[in-house]
Formats: structure tokens, sequence, C-alpha cells
């Protein structure tokens, strides 16, 4: 009988958010999402469309998981499934670092060194500090060549290769996008403001927003975990990544603030499903509040979508994309890890935005974005925001 009431309560509401659009308009979108899943060998994929503040439209496709020896295992994809979502995970560290400036409780100018247990420093230009901004900006000449899973490649006291972190440019004076900037920025949230990063996040952002997710993968569900799956070339076929998900528990039990984070991704391991990444995004658009809630101040989400970088349109963990839409400036940020794309990407003025994820596929990044983003916000602008 619960069981009955909540599907009828699912349907009511399906019905109530797809009311403004006919059932002809609904299937021709269904059809043309179909037929680009198909170009492009997709999964399973999971979209929600935002206007005027509002989702307007949600829908999962495909399959959550695959058995290619066994077609009868497959397994649906369904809306309330969890992604580790990739680089818009950067978004929710940016997010934090403004509140805590807004607190007073660091400048974006800082010198990291004054927050940090570890000396940042390129040798080249010892002279000229790393600044939180540069981080958000990956203008601070790090790089990811020795990876970004431990703090000890760029400790001088601890990592004997260190120099190679750092590009041979002074800080400030070029841009090259770097996981190892957020996983920094992810430390300077602890050692500034006394949470554990997951927690911050959670208490700050996240529960405010009344949102089901976490950096953490032992807070959430397991079995609403998406699968990813990345296409092996050579094999000519998908492989299943089996790490993406692996639990926290055993760098929990002896977790040091501020040295410990890289085990949570700062850069990149949010795990959220498809609406509530939508609301997040909706927060954003909003200028900060949502549902009656402030995140961060008008200023400060201003900030984060002011280009620093015009080569590569990088603001502080947003993107300003010209070219997904004609004659329309979006702002956002896109992933792609293990398989995954997804994308976050909304008009702050019109009040209109997408969310998109799939959990593997043939398409590849070009300019911040693939043609599975591509082709999907045209699909999805023409047939659900454009009114013809």
């Amino acid at each position: 009988m619960i069981r009955f009431f909540v599907l009828c309560l699912l349907f009511l509401f399906s019905i109530q958010m797809y009311s403004q659009y006919s059932i002809g308009k609904l299937r021709k979108v269904e059809a043309e999402v179909k037929e680009i899943m198909d170009e492009l060998h997709v999964i399973g994929l999971s979209v929600a469309v935002v206007n005027k503040g509002e989702i307007v439209y949600k829908r999962s496709f495909g399959n959550k998981s695959i058995d290619s020896s066994n077609s009868a295992k497959k397994e649906m994809l369904c809306d309330e499934y969890i992604f580790r979502i990739a680089s818009i995970s950067k978004t929710f560290v940016a997010t934090a670092i403004l509140q805590l400036a807004e607190n007073g409780k660091l400048k974006l100018n800082d010198d990291v060194n004054k927050i940090l247990d570890f000396k940042i420093s390129n040798p080249n230009y010892p002279y000229i500090p790393i600044t939180i901004k540069m981080l958000l900006s990956h203008r601070s000449s790090i790089n990811d060549k020795l990876g970004y899973n431990s703090f000890n490649h760029i400790n001088p006291e601890k990592g004997n290769k260190y120099k190679l972190c750092y590009n041979d440019y002074a800080p400030g004076e070029g841009y090259q996008y770097c996981n190892y900037n957020y996983t920094l920025l992810g430390a300077i949230i602890e050692k500034v403001s006394g949470e554990r990063f997951d927690n911050y996040i959670e208490n700050h952002i996240t529960a405010p927003l009344g949102l089901k997710c976490s950096f953490n993968v032992d807070k959430l569900d397991s079995s609403l975990f998406v699968p990813l799956y990345k296409y092996d070339e050579k094999a000519r076929k998908f492989k299943l990544m089996s790490d993406v998900y692996k639990s926290y528990a055993k760098q929990l039990k002896g977790y040091k603030m501020g040295i410990s984070t890289p085990c949570f991704v700062p850069a990149g391991g949010m795990k959220i499903a498809t609406g509530d990444l939508a609301k997040y995004m909706i927060m954003h658009m909003q200028d900060g509040i949502y549902n009656h809630k402030r995140i961060i101040t008008r200023k400060s989400e201003k900030q984060m979508r002011n280009v620093l970088t015009p080569e590569s349109s990088y603001a502080l963990s947003f993107r300003e994309y010209k070219n997904l839409i004609p004659h329309e400036t979006l702002y956002g940020q896109t992933g792609g890890a293990y398989g995954l794309y997804s994308a976050m990407i909304f008009h702050s003025y019109k009040k209109y935005g997408f969310i998109i994820i799939t959990n593997g596929c043939l398409s590849k990044f070009v300019d911040g974005y693939n043609d599975l983003h591509k082709s999907l916000i045209k699909c999805l602008y023409n047939n659900l925001i454009v009114q013809k």
C-alpha cells in the first residue's frame, strides 16, 4: 500500500513537472536524445533541465550497469542513482572558499604558506607567493605531473622530485588546468575552518540546500552508485572502472587535517544524483540563494564567473561558454574521469540550465566540453527552453 502511494506521488509529480510540454514535444525530445545516445554509444544518461529557477524536465536513459557476457544482467538507470561527477566537484570547493572569505577567515590574495603545514613555492620563482586566488583560477604554476593523491609529492621535505610539480613560468603569469590546485584548496578549507573537508561541504553547502550527497563514499548508500565504464580502444569495448567508489575508512582512522585531505579528491570526488545537482545549480543561477537559503553572496557569485584567463575562458571554478548555443553566454563546469562525462551549464540572467551525466560513451573533450554535451544542450534548449 505504501509503495503504491509513493508511486502515485511520483506520477503526480512527473505530470506537474512536464505539464507545460505536450506529449508530442516530450516524445520528440526523447527520440532525439536516444538518437544522440546511439550515435555516441552511450551506456547510461541522466539529464535535468532548469527553466526560470525550476526543474522542468528530469529523465534517465539507458543502463546503470552492463554485462557484455549476459545482456539480461543489464540494469536500467534511474533518477535517484548517484554519480561521481568529476570536475564539477571543483565548484563546491570554490563555493566553500568564497564562504570563508566572506566570513573573514581568509582573503583570496593570501599567500597559501600562511595557512598550509608544508611549503608551497615555485623553486624557479621562490620570491613570488602563490595565492588562494591563483589556485582557484589555475594560475598557480602548479601541475599534475606527479599526480594529486598525496601532498608528499609537492612537499619539499618529503618529495625529492617536488620541483617537477611546478611549471617554468611565474605564479600568476600563466594558466594550466590542474587538479592539485583544488586538492590544496581542500586542505586550506580544513585548516581555516577547523572542520574536515567532507564535513565542511555538507554542513555549509549541501545540507542547507537539502541535498543528499557527499565527497565521502561511506556516508552514502552504495547500492545507488552508478558504475563507470571507460572505452578501451584496443579491445574495442567498455571496461568497468572498479575503484571509483572505494571506501575511505582506512584513511579516516589516522586522519590529519590539512594533510590527509587528498583521500576525498576535492578536485573530482563529489557523489550526487542529477536532481540534487540541478538544485545546486539553481543556487548558483540565483546568485547564491535557493529555497530561501543563502549559501554565498551575490558578489561572491559574480567573482566565481569573472573570467581571468580569456584563452581558456576560466574564472574561479566556472568556465564561460560562448559556442554551445548561438548568441548566448553560458557558465558552468564539466567533468570527465573513468569514462564518466558530466556537465552543469547555465545562463545566469535568463535562469535556464542543464545537467548532463553519462557513465560511459565514445565522446572526448574539446574546449571544455564534448560532442555529447553540445548535442544534448542543443536538443534540450531548442525543445524545452525556446518556445516555438
